[in-house]
């Protein structure tokens, strides 16, 4: 099986690199061939590495697309990063295959470039995928509703608002999902001067002998060398867009200078919030302007709040509570409440759940 040969492309490499620092997939090897596979079909030379090495200026530049296949952990350098950042602005080409989201959590860059950090998953099972782009070519192919079996993962935040999301995951045809009814799964943006296509699936050996996801993964790998083309301007569709990204954000106090507020909002899941260790307590984002938004999503830290309310202003005076809870368990909450008409949302929490204060990672507000 080669998966669907294209009309001839002009030749062009590609590398695929699967260094591991964390978990190994035992699906690599698989991987590699389907890629080996498609580049025979395509008109495109493979190069498969575990050597962090390789990223230099002077080795990327002879690829117009670098395969993340399965990557977990820390696997590039200061160095490398930077080579590799310089690739991209340059209009290189990535795409990230499924734990290519499990890696490089100290990296901003590669976040935003990847999307989405993994967060969780549940055991493998069967799952309903919701397709929502039948124009792209690497889904054009696939049915609306696409069942199949894979590890499923959670984010950490929803790149939704900055990429465009091609497919999702229907939470409600499988058991562990953690993101509601907006569960990305497929998606892809221009990113910085380059190209970027992420599948979180494709943790299974059979995904790479599964006639759709071959497809799918050789028409990502098409869009991002510039062969195919494909509209990835980021899109607010079916969930809301994100609001609250880098806008000004307050708090009642903080731990300690390294933790202030602006931590929360930054989309860097590895930098937080924290208060002082006492009741109450609340964090504000300004929106810029009036919106009207329609969804919270907490991700706290160890330290959460038990009680709390979302509240909304139009003037950071007057506040009105939209959605109060009184007995979160910490993780994420993800809170969907009646669309209002707002410039300012805060998180005013009136019950710590541990000794310690109130800790998010991020604080994302949703709206139009």
């Amino acid at each position: 099986m080669t998966g669907t040969s294209q009309a001839a492309d002009p030749p062009y490499r590609v590398m695929v690199f699967s260094k591991t620092a964390g978990f190994r997939h035992d699906a690599i090897p698989a991987g590699i061939q389907a890629l080996r596979d498609f580049g025979s079909a395509n008109n495109f030379t493979v190069d498969a590495t575990e050597d962090s090495a390789r990223f230099t200026t002077a080795n990327l530049a002879q690829y117009k697309v670098v395969v993340f296949l399965n990557t977990t952990g820390d696997v590039l350098n200061g160095t490398q990063q930077t080579a590799f950042e310089q690739y991209i602005a340059g209009g290189g080409g990535y795409v990230g295959v499924h734990a290519a989201a499990d890696t490089e959590y100290d990296w901003p860059f590669y976040g935003g470039l990847v999307g989405a950090y993994f967060h969780s998953h549940p055991a493998i099972q069967q799952v309903t995928v919701r397709v929502d782009d039948h124009v792209h070519p690497s889904t054009a192919h696939l049915p609306g509703a696409w069942v199949r079996t894979d590890e499923l993962y959670n984010y950490r935040t929803n790149p939704r608002g900055a990429a465009k999301v091609l497919a999702r995951l229907d939470e409600s045809t499988y058991s562990g999902g953690n993101m509601g009814a907006d569960h990305p799964i497929v998606w892809c943006q221009n990113f910085r001067g380059g190209r970027s296509w992420y599948s979180g699936l494709g943790h299974t050996q059979a995904s790479y002998s599964e006639v759709n996801f071959r497809t799918m993964l050789l028409g990502g790998i098409r869009w991002v060398a510039g062969m195919v083309p494909g509209d990835c301007a980021p899109d607010t569709q079916p969930g809301p867009t994100l609001l609250s990204r880098g806008r000004p954000a307050t708090a009642s106090s903080a731990e300690n200078a390294t933790y202030g507020a602006a931590n929360a909002v930054d989309g860097n899941t590895g930098t937080r919030w924290s208060s002082q260790f006492a009741d109450p307590q609340w964090i504000s984002v300004d929106l810029g302007q009036t919106r009207s938004v329609s969804r919270v999503r907490l991700q706290w830290e160890a330290a959460y709040a038990r009680a709390y309310r979302i509240e909304t202003s139009a003037d950071n005076a007057n506040w009105s509570t939209v959605n109060t809870q009184s007995a979160s368990d910490g993780g994420t909450d993800d809170i969907p409440f009646t669309a209002t008409n707002a410039r300012y949302v805060r998180v005013y929490g009136n019950a710590r759940a541990t000794a310690w204060g109130y800790s998010l990672w991020e604080f994302e507000v949703y709206g139009t």
